[in-house]
């Protein structure tokens, strides 16, 4: 398989130079999406859309981006119109989004424009080159969540699939007790032959399998393999205390396997700490945690994306894929509150973006004079914003710090229920 030499090379290092031995997978993802030279967000996601290996709703057009400057403008106004209305993009992709939020506010609220203070926080120093080089045009900043001073942020932090990218924990049930998985590495006593490393990564593949045999890296003398052991932190036991779900009540069979991702929670508590007044929205896919550690998930939701093709294993295109996980939208919103965010309302992007005007968008297309393929290509990307097996069942999630009650109780446009439209 198509993994980065050097990046396996410094994962193995980095196992071996670890006190036991082993890493957790929280620090294996982190290195293989994050390494600041050979992680996959530092090669590979400039290649993002419908040529790399996957695409987002920013890539179907500027609908979205528009559809949201028209929540952000609501957002100004019920805060009353504040000189500087600072939006926060966090993991702002190739730049897509931004560039069509603020044209679009540039052209059709120059007030808006006027008070609008855009700020990047992006992890990846390929993908802020290519931001900076798609928004020359525009006064926008970039810096670090940490950068941001506490309690300065009078605006809106938000995020459109970043959680599921965070580094997650993996963890398995053996003997009715929880067990963390981490990643080792293991030194084979002989050299496989080219043919035997084939049909080994041949059958990687295999959809019966429950648990993906593990390829070997690049190098032949190593592979990376799993073994569990006792949690790293107490903070796994506690997270479940925190969204609810007990283990302990022998409804989940031996070997259940899923995530927990603590690195979205101190995210969180940073952005709310940053922000004195305004909103978070949180727009990724996942679920509630009551259907996200449903005893019958029992192998988790861990996928990794590569050339548009989607399969659980981690240990294969090293560098080269995506992986991701289903975010807890229960942690989010509990841990919110703890960090002094009160939750708004929770809806679908389908929902969001009806109510916003994406029905009156696609109902106007019958009105407007284009080339009839031209007319189809949009009217395809309008409805792939819609569709409920794929973006348009993503989660909707808003939070918000330092409201008045009068500001709380002032609806928000993208959480009413909308008029029926003729689509």
């Amino acid at each position: 398989m198509d993994s980065h030499p050097t990046l396996c090379t410094a994962i193995a290092d980095y196992i071996t130079t670890s006190p036991q031995k082993r890493i957790t997978f929280a620090a294996y993802m982190e290195m293989a999406l994050y390494h600041p030279d050979y992680g996959y967000y530092s090669t590979q996601a400039m290649n993002l859309g419908k040529q790399g290996d996957f695409f987002t709703s920013v890539h179907l057009g500027a609908d979205f981006g528009e559809l949201l400057a028209e929540q952000f403008f609501q957002m100004w106004e019920i805060l009353g119109q504040p000189m500087r209305f600072s939006l926060v993009e966090m993991g702002a992709g190739q730049g897509h989004l931004a560039w069509d939020i603020l044209k679009y506010v540039q052209q059709r609220y120059p007030d808006f424009f006027a008070a609008l203070e855009y700020v990047i926080v992006e992890k990846s120093p390929g993908l802020k080159q290519e931001q900076q080089q798609r928004l020359q045009e525009f006064t926008v900043r970039w810096c670090s969540l940490e950068e941001i001073p506490e309690d300065s942020i009078i605006g809106c932090f938000f995020s459109n699939e970043l959680v599921d990218a965070l580094p997650v924990h993996q963890f398995i049930l053996e003997n009715g007790q929880l067990q963390e998985i981490y990643v080792t590495v293991q030194e084979e006593s002989r050299v496989n032959s080219q043919e035997s490393r084939v049909k080994s990564q041949e059958s990687l593949v295999s959809p019966t399998s429950p648990f993906l045999p593990l390829p070997l890296s690049p190098s032949p003398t190593q592979a990376f393999t799993e073994i569990t052991g006792e949690p790293s932190t107490p903070k796994l036991v506690e997270y479940f205390d925190l969204v609810g779900i007990q283990f302990t009540e022998n409804l989940y069979p031996e070997g259940y396997r899923s995530e927990v991702n603590l690195a979205a929670l101190d995210w969180l508590s940073v952005v709310a700490d940053r922000l004195q007044r305004g909103y978070v929205l949180t727009i990724d896919y996942g679920y509630p945690a009551s259907r996200y550690y449903n005893p019958r998930r029992s192998q988790g939701t861990l996928q990794c994306y590569w050339r548009h093709q989607r399969h659980n294993n981690p240990y294969i295109n090293i560098g080269r894929q995506d992986i991701t996980a289903h975010v807890d939208f229960t942690a989010l919103e509990r841990w919110g509150e703890r960090c002094g965010l009160t939750k708004v309302g929770l809806t679908q992007q389908e929902l969001f973006l009806m109510a916003l005007g994406l029905g009156d968008r696609i109902a106007s297309l019958s009105y407007t004079k284009q080339p009839i393929s031209e007319l189809l290509r949009r009217r395809d990307a309008l409805h792939q914003l819609l569709d409920p097996f794929g973006l348009g069942r993503f989660s909707v999630l808003l939070q918000t710090k330092g409201l008045t009650e009068t500001e709380i109780s002032q609806p928000l446009k993208g959480f009413s229920m909308p008029e029926p439209a003729s689509i």
